[in-house]
C-alpha cells in the first residue's frame, strides 16, 4: 500500500514546488524548529554523558558525568527524533521519486558507513546501531499500517525495559514511536500546541515520580529505574515544547537550533575534538570531572559559533550535505545565494 494511505492531509508544506514521479526537486517542507531545538539540546546532553567515555576509549568511569542525573536521557530522545526524521523524509521522498524506500535504504547504508568509520575513533558510538536497527526494523515497518507500528512501538519499549532498560530493542521501539507520531499527523502540531505537551509532561512527571518511589521501596521490579529515566526524558521533551510556546522561544532557538541543524556534523566532530584535547593537549578529561565539564563547554561553544556562522551562508552542515547527496543520489546546492544569505 502507499505509505501515506492512512495518514491525514498533504505532506508538503506551504509553497512547496509541485513534483512528478522521477524528479528530485528541492524539498518544499519547511523545517520544524521544535525538532531542531530538541536535537540541539539532546546533543549537549550526549556530549556531557559521553565525554569521559570518549577520552578513556570505551572504558566506563566510576563517577557518572551528569552526577545524580542519569546520562541515559540522551538515548531515548535522540532515538525518537531519528524515527521522526526518517518518516518525514519518507513522506518527502514519496512525493518526489517513484521508489521512495530506495532513498531511505541509501540513507541508512550511508549512515552505517559513517558509523563504522566513526567507530575507529570511538567504539561506543551509536550511529552503527541506528543504521542496523533502521535497516532491520524501521525500513520494513513502512509496509505496515500505522496502527501496527503504533502497537509495536510500546511493545518493544516494554520488552527492552524488562530485559534491562536499553539496547537495540529500546532503539527499535523509540524509532517506531517516532514514525507513528508522524504517520498520525502529530508532529505537524508541535508548533501549535501548548496544552498537549503540558498535560503529557505532567503525566510523565507523575509516572517518573511513581517509578522512583517504587524503586526505593521493597519488591519493586528491576526495570523501574530505567522506566523512570525514560519517563524523565519525556518530561524534558515536553518541557522544551512548552517553553517554545513562551517568550523564551527566540532564545531557545538561537541557543539550540544551530547545533540541532548540524547534529551529525557536531556529533562526529565532538569525538575528534575530545580526543585532540586529551591526547594532543594532555587535558585530563577522562580523570577529572572539572576538566570534562570545561572541555565540553568549550567544545559546545565552538560548535555553536561555527554552526551559527556556517548556516548563514550554507543550507546544511557539511556532513549533512554529503549524507543528503548519497541519500538522493544527486548533489544539491550547499551555499545559499548571496542575495538570500543573512
Amino acid at each position: 500500500m502507499p505509505y501515506r494511505d492512512h495518514a491525514p492531509g498533504p505532506v508538503r508544506g506551504p509553497g512547496a514546488p509541485s513534483t512528478r514521479a522521477g524528479t528530485t526537486a528541492s524539498p518544499g517542507r519547511p523545517r520544524i524548529a521544535a525538532l531542531d531545538v530538541l536535537r540541539g539540546f539532546t546533543l549537549c546532553e550526549i556530549l556531557l554523558a559521553n565525554i569521559q567515555l570518549i577520552a578513556n576509549g570505551d572504558r566506563a568511569v566510576t563517577t557518572q558525568p551528569m552526577g545524580d542525573w542519569d546520562p541515559w536521557l540522551g538515548l531515548p530522545i535522540f532515538s525518537l527524533l531519528f524515527g521522526i526524521g526518517f518518516s518525514l523524509l519518507l513522506d518527502s521522498a514519496a512525493n518526489r521519486v517513484p521508489r521512495p524506500r530506495l532513498v531511505l535504504l541509501r540513507r541508512l547504508l550511508a549512515l552505517l558507513a559513517i558509523g563504522l568509520a566513526h567507530s575507529l575513533l570511538w567504539r561506543g558510538e551509536i550511529l552503527t546501531s541506528y543504521a542496523v536497527v533502521g535497516l532491520l526494523v524501521l525500513l520494513p515497518s513502512t509496509w505496515l499500517p500505522r496502527w501496527a507500528v503504533a502497537s509495536l512501538a510500546p511493545a518493544l519499549v516494554a520488552a527492552a525495559l524488562i530485559g534491562g532498560g536499553g539496547g537495540p530493542l529500546m532503539i527499535a521501539g523509540l524509532f517506531l514511536l517516532g514514525s507513528a507520531l508522524v504517520r498520525y499527523g502529530m508532529i505537524e502540531a508541535l508548533e501549535r500546541s501548548t496544552r498537549g505537551p503540558l498535560l503529557l509532561g505532567l503525566a510523565f512527571a507523575a509516572g517518573a515520580a511513581s517509578a522512583l518511589w517504587a524503586r526505593n521501596g521493597t519488591g519493586a521490579p528491576s526495570f523501574t529505574s530505567s522506566l523512570a529515566d525514560l519517563l524523565l526524558a519525556g518530561v524534558y521533551v515536553c518541557t522544551l515544547l512548552v517553553l517554545l510556546r513562551t517568550p523564551l522561544r527566540p532564545a531557545l532557538a538561537a541557543l539550540f537550533a544551530p547545533l540541532g541543524r548540524m547534529a551529525l556534523t557536531n556529533y562526529l566532530t565532538a569525538t575528534i575534538l575530545v580526543l585532540a584535547a586529551g591526547h594532543l593537549l594532555g587535558l585530563p578529561i577522562g580523570r577529572s570531572l572539572t576538566a570534562a565539564y570545561a572541555a565540553a563547554g568549550v567544545i559546545l561553544a565552538a560548535q555553536w559559533l561555527f554552526a551559527t556562522l556556517w548556516l548563514r551562508r550554507h543550507r546544511q552542515g557539511p556532513v549533512e550535505w554529503l549524507w543528503r547527496w548519497v541519500t538522493w543520489a544527486q548533489r544539491s546546492a550547499l551555499r545559499i545565494p548571496a542575495n538570500r544569505a543573512h
